[in-house]
């Protein structure tokens, strides 16, 4: 480690640019970094082979961190208390937190991948519970349209509880994009297509998710093979598109599973 810095002033830069990070949906793009605050979400990075750019501690943090934390990058910096709470977005502040850098664009679109597609969503805390289900049942690419809310701002990154840094994501794509992708498209509805309980459903294959309100658009819609919809044997049309989603996920992936080799 290249040695401590202490920060006292809330007019200094790297204060000011984590301020942003932590309060700004799209901050992330102008600086092409995010900010993720806490344990949980500091420990989920380090577990998936990440690695912060910096790292934040209050100075009693500091003090009793593990050695995975205290040696997670060489440039470490520690704040008052009080410093930390005006950064963070959070109503209780946290005594750690990372600033990472943004992952490169990659080589583009995996063609055949099992693949998640979020269509205009707009509720963070829905984008963020999709790709937590999308990590745990196998779906290791999500591509979001655009008008769907950024994935990197502080809300979905709490929201997805760590799912970020195992999976390859992609925003602000074009529905003409999903061209590249060589498995077959499905998508939910909530009055048309099969019942997902009878249907005979591909893998890998790429699942659209559309818009809380409007559902899937045209062009998604136009492009894929397949429309399922869940059945609620309760009467009421309840589920919103993170349960939905959350269904239809686990069941592609139980049904890979039990498909004969």
């Amino acid at each position: 480690m290249s040695g401590l810095q202490r920060i006292q002033s809330r007019d200094n830069p790297l204060v000011k640019r984590l301020r942003s990070l932590a309060q700004d949906n799209t901050a992330y793009r102008r600086f092409g970094q995010f900010w993720i605050e806490g344990d949980h979400l500091c420990r989920a990075l380090l577990a998936r082979g990440g690695r912060p750019s910096q790292a934040v501690f209050t100075e009693a943090a500091w003090d009793r961190a593990e050695a995975p934390l205290r040696q997670a990058c060489e440039r470490v910096v520690l704040v008052p208390e009080a410093l930390m709470a005006v950064v963070s977005g959070l109503g209780s502040a946290p005594d750690m937190g990372f600033l990472v850098d943004l992952p490169g664009p990659g080589a583009g679109l995996a063609a055949d991948a099992p693949t998640v597609v979020l269509d205009r969503l707009q509720d963070a805390g829905n984008v963020g519970s999709i790709l937590r289900s999308a990590a745990a049942f196998g779906f290791r690419q999500v591509l979001a349209l655009r008008g769907t809310a950024a994935l990197w701002s502080p809300k979905v990154l709490r929201a997805a509880m760590g799912a970020h840094f195992g999976l390859e994501l992609r925003e602000a794509l074009e529905p003409s994009d999903l061209r590249a992708l060589s498995v077959p498209l499905l998508v939910t509805s909530s009055h048309h297509g099969q019942w997902l309980h009878e249907a005979s459903l591909p893998w890998p294959c790429a699942w659209v998710l559309g818009h809380e309100g409007q559902g899937v658009g045209p062009q998604p819609q136009a492009l894929a093979s397949q429309s399922v919809r869940i059945a609620q044997p309760g009467g009421e049309e309840s589920l919103n598109v993170a349960a939905a989603a959350a269904i239809c996920l686990h069941a592609s992936a139980v049904s890979a599973r039990l498909a004969p080799a």
